[in-house]
């Protein structure tokens, strides 16, 4: 540096400004030091570890170099030169030694934030590749380590441009409590419903959620630390906010994606006026039909023994036990349905008949198909009630069906 100041006086530099100049031009050349490092180190070293890590066959690393965590750790590089040579160039000017020693810290802690954030970024990435951790989502745990770092690294920068104690800084912070609490509502209240998700594993990624109040119906695509983002079916995208999630009810289907089969829950409505006793012309046309042909053949048998022993008149077919077309239907259907290969025969299987209604007798069928899928789960569950409702007139039952417009003219043709 001596030299220096004695070269600028050599070449006409005043001895009053030559230290000052000196020390100018010294920084100029730490600044094109600092340059030159920097394109070595992004140039040169970052380019060299991803080409090695290119070549490892570990995963996580790549994770790492895609979130460009070195190239970020690179700008360290520049600031190292400043931080050793700058305060040897200004030593003795106290104003610019704070300059420099404030200006050094700040840049470390943005530096220090930038790469925490790739971290944590890179860190998900990894934690992602892992089948179980749809199960548990750390997404809004790392936004609120995320949210620390930089309410720490903000306040520390604003201190150095300040001039004060951290310390001093965060006491006065005690006396903002409300309006932080205030400012910081919705992270505090997402914080503590992602911690009751995860822990009770109420919510993972890939779960089927139903939520009508937010008009939320189709797959979770990720839980963050103020909102749940669902994709509906019909492509659009709903975010729900987190905390909703436990002060509201709604409707997770992965007990469904898990178990053995999805059920199918929907009944025939059956015209009230078609129900009545098999006659013996109806019993022999049913006695063909292969699924219920041993059924009919031992229902005509036990009950023709049980009305022999009753002594019961069979001129009055209201007289005894009879069979009826709705009874035999139910019969059918059952059969059917434990001979067909897409339901699921290890869950129940059940056929019954509900109360009636002013639409008719609702015949309801509870099954569970063997498919999950949406789309061939609902193919499987259509071939099954097209085949029910094709195969009614065989019993003499037929559907209910409101009076259209087509069926008063029919009717006042008729009168006519």
């Amino acid at each position: 540096m001596q030299r220096l100041i004695d070269f600028l006086i050599e070449g006409g530099v005043s001895p009053d400004w030559a230290p000052v100049t000196a020390s100018w031009v010294a920084t100029f050349g730490v600044l094109c030091l600092a340059i030159i490092v920097n394109f070595i180190a992004k140039n040169l070293i970052v380019r060299g570890v991803h080409a090695f890590i290119d070549r490892t066959k570990i995963k996580w690393d790549d994770k790492l170099a895609k979130r460009k965590v070195f190239h970020k750790l690179s700008h360290l590089a520049p600031i190292a030169v400043f931080s050793v040579l700058l305060p040897e160039i200004w030593e003795g000017y106290a104003d610019a030694l704070q300059v420099i020693s404030s200006g050094t810290e700040i840049y470390i802690a943005v530096v220090v934030m930038v790469v925490v954030d790739s971290l944590l970024a890179a860190f998900l990435d990894i934690y992602r590749s892992f089948a179980w951790s749809k199960q548990v989502p750390i997404k809004s745990f790392l936004q609120v380590i995320k949210l620390v770092v930089f309410l720490v690294g903000g306040i520390f920068v604003v201190g150095r441009l300040m001039n004060k104690e951290l310390g001093v800084l965060f006491a006065s912070l005690g006396t903002l409590t409300a309006v932080l609490m205030l400012v910081f509502k919705d992270a505090i209240l997402g914080l503590t419903a992602g911690i009751q998700l995860t822990t009770n594993k109420m919510l993972a990624i890939g779960d089927w959620l139903e939520m009508p109040k937010y008009g939320a119906d189709g797959d979770v695509l990720e839980i963050t630390l103020t909102t749940v983002k669902v994709q509906n079916w019909d492509r659009t995208i709903t975010t729900i906010p987190t905390y909703a999630l436990i002060s509201d009810a709604f409707k997770n289907w992965r007990g469904m994606s898990e178990s053995d089969g999805r059920r199918i829950k929907r009944s025939l409505f059956l015209d009230l006026n078609t129900i009545r006793f098999c006659d013996e012309p109806l019993l022999k046309r049913l006695s063909r039909i292969q699924l219920i042909q041993e059924y009919v053949d031992r229902k005509k048998e036990e009950l023709a023994e049980y009305n022999k022993q009753s002594k019961v008149d069979d001129s009055c077919l209201v007289n005894g036990r009879r069979m009826t077309n709705v009874g035999t239907f139910r019969a059918y259907i059952t059969a059917y349905l434990k001979r067909h290969p897409m339901v699921n025969q290890e869950m129940t299987l059940l056929v019954r008949q509900l109360e009636p209604t002013p639409k008719g007798l609702p015949i309801q069928i509870y099954i569970f198909s063997k498919e999950k899928r949406w789309v061939p789960y609902e193919d499987i569950q259509s071939d099954i009630f097209d085949h029910l409702l094709a195969v009614l007139p065989e019993f003499d039952l037929r559907v209910f069906q409101s009076p259209s417009g087509v069926d008063m003219r029919e009717a006042w043709k008729h009168d006519g």
